[in-house]
């Protein structure tokens, strides 16, 4: 907010104290201009809701001595316009290089391409785009809100792709659920890409999706709302078994929420350990599934109290009670925006090790997970990929660390190598040359 006090005594004092009694946490205060009558300054407040901002605002219009001039919302105002664009790697000053880059020069590389496709990979952008396709049904945890909504959450992807590892996201918006439809778009679109990135597609629609679309195109295709959750989520839990003196393998384990993310963490944690996962859903059709992939169906009661490690990803915020927890338990409630119960709640109640999705996210996983595949030009990424990420991410992790740091790229550096070193030993890389495997 901006706003200009009069330079009365007590002025400002007050007005700090009618934000704090109206539910404000205050944070930056900058001082913009100061004249013997004013004060005029930005305040950054943070409130928990639009009703909360509205009793926030209330309270400074009445505070005596004090004007609202702005209000302003920094997350809209990153938004504005939109997060991503397209830019010229070269700049188009001259003549000549108008006639390399267009026509003439142009066609020079398209006929060699026409020859030999092969060479579109080191004479195009499709050696490092990377579609992220949405049909806008599961965005978060708000659910189906349609793909133009989800729109903000691609743009967000493609940053860190960008930022962290240098590929560039292309944000794909499907205005159709239908799963023959999106099939068939996708394996349309797939030669102007290296890979596809599957997002914010409900269940159980995205299983057959993802299985289809890979069949039809050599290019990798990965679901990040399942694959990258689990590669995250195994990665806590082998750094959470290491903190807490566990053994995975022979710890009991449940899922709570069988969806999508659900679904492939249970998976995952089944083909590392050996031993079947504990699950719970509301449908009867994610429970079939869990056991026909070697799980357990269990009630949420039973895996409260009988499992040692509990991974929630149901998007129900406070499903998990704090009487539910026992001491010594791992819980990873990792439903964002909102998690079933808080970290800190969990630890106050006995949890031995608690996480919620702010800190085990995907951004610690596919952006490495990508760049390994598209360096080494798989045409696919496996479930032995998957594990090689979750491990280099535990391995990366430092001793007074709950998690790596998510802008660190040497993480994702990390990450891109063992997928790449697993793609190779798998005989799938069909690049001659991977840089920092040389390095």
């Amino acid at each position: 907010m901006r706003v200009v006090n009069s330079q009365e005594m007590g002025t400002f004092a007050r007005l700090l104290t009618a934000i704090a009694n109206a539910g404000g946490n205050i944070g930056g205060i900058e001082l913009l201009n100061e004249t013997s009558h004013q004060v005029v300054r930005d305040i950054t407040v943070f409130a928990d809701d639009e009703a909360s901002l509205e009793q926030i605002l209330a309270a400074i219009r009445r505070n005596r001595g004090t004007r609202l001039l702005d209000v302003r919302d920094d997350v809209l105002a990153l938004h504005l316009k939109g997060k991503i664009a397209i830019r010229s790697r070269y700049p188009i000053d001259s003549l000549t290089t108008l006639r390399r880059v267009y026509t003439p020069g142009v066609a020079e590389v398209c006929l060699k391409i026409a020859k030999d496709p092969k060479l579109a990979h080191m004479y195009t952008s499709t050696c490092h785009l990377v579609a992220i396709v949405t049909d806008g049904t599961a965005v978060l945890g708000l659910g189906d809100i349609g793909p133009l909504a989800g729109m903000p959450v691609m743009e967000g992807k493609a940053m860190l792709m960008e930022t962290l590892v240098g590929l560039s996201g292309m944000p794909i918006l499907l205005n159709t659920k239908d799963p023959d439809k999106i099939i068939e778009i996708v394996t349309a679109i797939a030669p102007t890409f290296a890979a596809i990135q599957l997002e914010d597609i409900s269940a159980p629609r995205c299983f057959r999706i993802e299985e289809e679309i890979q069949k039809n195109i050599d290019i990798p295709v990965l679901h990040d709302d399942q694959h990258g959750t689990a590669v995250v989520t195994t990665a806590a839990l082998t750094i959470a078994s290491r903190k807490t003196g566990r053994d995975l393998s022979k710890a009991v384990i449940g899922q709570v929420g069988l969806g999508a993310a659900g679904n492939a963490i249970a998976k995952m944690l089944m083909q590392i350990t050996g031993n079947p996962v504990l699950g719970t859903d509301l449908t009867e059709e994610a429970l079939v599934r869990h056991e026909a992939n070697g799980g357990k169906r269990a009630t949420l009661k039973e895996i409260m109290s009988a499992c040692e490690i509990v991974v929630a990803t149901t998007g129900v915020p406070g499903l998990i009670k704090p009487e539910m927890v026992h001491k010594g338990q791992i819980i990873l409630a990792i439903s964002n925006p909102n998690p079933e119960i808080e970290a800190e709640l969990a630890l106050k109640h006995g949890a031995a090790f608690a996480a919620d999705g702010k800190s085990v996210n995907n951004v610690l996983g596919f952006p490495g997970i990508f760049r390994g595949a598209v360096d080494t030009w798989a045409p696919r990424i496996t479930q032995e990929m998957l594990v090689a990420a979750a491990m280099a991410i535990a391995d990366y992790t430092t001793e007074d660390q709950l998690v790596p740091n998510p802008l660190d790229k040497k993480l994702h550096q990390a990450v891109a190598h063992a997928v790449a070193l697993k793609a190779i030993e798998q005989g799938l890389a069909r690049s001659e040359y991977v840089p920092y495997l040389h390095d």
